[in-house]
């Protein structure tokens, strides 16, 4: 008899017992590997994943929330989508996220906040497995709150403090340390740091200041905020005082392209006349006609590791809280050079 579809009828989605079959394990184990379960051995979790792909097999994620106490959803709590910042570490968490069989949820808390949403209460209708917060968010309270419920990871801030809550960050201190050493090394003294918020500003401005005073230098901090309009006002300040600066390292890449249009506005070349670093090493730092020179924080790496943290604690979610720092690299652009020749040596 023929078992073939007839003319219009719609071909047989896989089931989760075909990719048992293929796979040559129970459904209960595909089950396990789906859900992101870390007591499956490496072989057999290789085995159901090939035979996931083999076959384009796609959850029923509407029975499988009916049935199970998961959802297979990790909720992403991001404070602007705006920031380019945000591309490459969404890149390596969805990375984490997705070779798990587990799907991002992605809410946007700057909108939210426009239209009177709270974005953690929206992330857990969604009966989420858990929470990355990716950047500085002003939900404190919400996810001191949500904390007891799911588990939480913070991805490039370290604020809020929770207990058993996991932080994947970059050096900040040590990238801070780069840029301000590398901008000393070409005979700049009049160097000035343009502060963005929260404890990842802190350590930023920590490695800056710990910088200036070894090499015998007066540190000059200005609040230069996150966005580029705070950091081209941020700058205009500093270029109107009687001795300007000769260099200036931004809180981000964003605040750096401020610094750059005021630069330009006054008449000033980069990098003969005001050397300017940025942080983030984003896809505006390499745009050829910007060509920054920025603090890499490996973002890719921060985001790869969020979602290892999230999808363990998970599994085990009275893990002692674990920090991981990701190493930072300095990229030099053409947005610096040496300090122009009256202020060499110049104390």
């Amino acid at each position: 008899m023929d078992s073939s579809p007839a003319v219009g009828d719609q071909p047989r989605r896989p089931t989760i017992r075909d990719v048992a079959e293929l796979a040559g394990v129970s459904k209960s184990l595909v089950s396990l590997v789906l859900g992101g379960s870390a007591s499956v051995s490496p072989s057999r979790r290789q085995a159901v994943q090939d035979a996931v792909a083999e076959l384009g097999y796609r959850p029923n994620q509407l029975a499988r929330g009916l049935s199970s106490p998961r959802s297979g959803t990790i909720g992403v709590l991001l404070n602007d989508l705006r920031n380019p910042w945000f591309v490459e570490l969404l890149e390596g968490l969805t990375a984490s996220l997705h070779s798990a069989g587990v799907s991002p949820v992605l809410v946007d808390s700057y909108t939210d906040h426009r239209v009177g949403r709270n974005s953690v209460e929206t992330l857990l209708e969604q009966r989420i497995d858990g929470i990355v917060v990716v950047g500085t968010t002003t939900e404190t309270a919400a996810l001191e709150a949500a904390v007891r419920t799911v588990p939480v990871v913070l991805a490039g801030t370290r604020e809020p403090d929770l207990d058993r809550t996991d932080v994947v960050v970059n050096d900040d201190e040590a990238g801070a340390r780069q840029a301000t050493e590398h901008l000393i090394s070409l005979g700049h003294r009049r160097i000035a740091h343009l502060e963005g918020p929260g404890r990842i500003a802190e350590l930023r401005r920590e490695g800056y200041e710990s910088s200036m005073r070894a090499a015998g230098l007066e540190p000059l901090v200005v609040a230069g905020g996150m966005s580029e309009e705070s950091g081209y006002d941020a700058t205009k300040r500093l270029l109107a005082r009687q001795e300007r600066p000769t260099a200036i390292f931004a809180f981000n890449d964003i605040a750096c392209i401020g610094a750059l249009s005021a630069a330009d506005d006054r008449g000033l070349s980069v990098p003969d006349d005001l050397s300017l670093v940025g942080y983030d090493n984003t896809y505006l730092a390499k745009i050829r006609h910007l060509s920054l020179t920025s603090v890499d924080n490996g973002n890719i790496a921060v985001g790869l590791q969020a979602g290892k943290f999230i999808l363990e604690r998970r599994e085990r979610p009275d893990l002692p809280q674990r920090l991981h720092l990701i190493p930072t690299q300095l990229v030099v652009r053409g947005s610096t050079g040496h300090a122009p020749p009256s202020n060499v040596n110049r104390r």
